[in-house]
């Protein structure tokens, strides 16, 4: 879990915040209350994943909501870390395609590691899982929901063309996480 959330929040601090390209679900509406209020990831991961993981609680269980409270603050620790460095990764400010594929990348690798071991790099895991099992889709259709509801929250700062860029990633995302979520295992059959 610990190198799911160093992978993730690495990705998101060197190419999602410095391109201006946002994710999705919690992390995403954290960007954006970064970018609106001036607060740091750091801080607003905790306080969003808590009111998700309140809500996943019934579906999901006691286990998870362990596994995920440990994520999480793992999730809030390397945020932390990787603002006290320099950017570490070439600025794709020019390439916005380029930043969204890797950035997405970083985004579903990170978080397939920590939803593979049983916990969430944050609430829109948990949103999303607890979506999959009420309606009975696709994970990555529902992760997909509730990315596309930030992201359309997210036009107060990003410019249409740029949320473009935005939908690759969680698409990107989304796909590598269910794929780490069942690995090679064929998906369950009540999954839509």
């Amino acid at each position: 879990m610990l190198l799911g959330a160093a992978i993730c929040t690495f990705g998101i601090h060197n190419i999602h915040q410095r391109v201006g390209i946002t994710e999705g679900g919690a992390i995403g509406l954290v960007l954006l209350m970064n970018k609106w209020f001036s607060i740091s990831p750091a801080y607003m991961t905790p306080l969003v994943d808590f009111l998700c993981y309140a809500m996943a609680f019934k579906f999901l269980g006691g286990s998870f909501i362990i596994w995920s409270v440990i994520s999480t603050l793992s999730v809030s620790f390397f945020y932390k870390v990787w603002e006290f460095f320099p950017y570490m990764l070439p600025d794709l400010s020019g390439a916005p395609l380029l930043a969204a594929i890797f950035g997405g990348m970083f985004v579903g690798i990170g978080v397939g590691i920590i939803v593979r071991m049983g916990g969430s790099s944050g609430g829109d895991d948990a949103l999303a899982l607890t979506i999959s099992h009420v309606s009975g889709w696709r994970l990555s259709r529902s992760y997909l929901v509730t990315d596309i509801t930030v992201l359309l929250l997210s036009l107060s700062y990003i410019p249409v063309k740029r949320i473009v860029f935005s939908l690759v990633t969680v698409c990107i995302s989304s796909f590598l996480i269910e794929r780490f979520q069942y690995g090679s295992k064929a998906l369950p059959e009540n999954i839509q």
